[in-house]
């Protein structure tokens, strides 16, 4: 895995703080890797999830670093979404 998936990783995992997100999603950053939150940690990896949200690692960073709205990325194209909506906004809760 990448360099920019570890930072990522550690990024989530500090926005989350420690707040519980009862679903599971992936994250995946195209060209790099994949990242997998459940039971309100992040780690490098895949697995099932409820939604899975694809991104460039810079789309991704943007969002995670509060440069880019994740409603606007996804209503550009810059955010693709698969699976339950409601998932995708309760990880948007948790990560605010």
């Amino acid at each position: 895995m990448s360099a920019i998936v570890d930072q990522a990783v550690d990024e989530l995992n500090r926005r989350m703080g420690g707040r519980s997100f009862d679903g599971t999603a992936m994250f995946v950053l195209t060209g790099e890797g994949s990242i997998f939150v459940d039971q309100g940690t992040a780690r490098k990896g895949e697995g099932p999830a409820d939604v899975t949200l694809t991104a460039t690692p810079q789309t991704f960073m943007d969002i995670l670093q509060g440069n880019l709205d994740p409603t606007s990325a996804f209503m550009t194209g810059k955010l693709a979404l698969d699976g339950d909506m409601g998932a995708a906004m309760k990880l948007a809760s948790v990560l605010a």
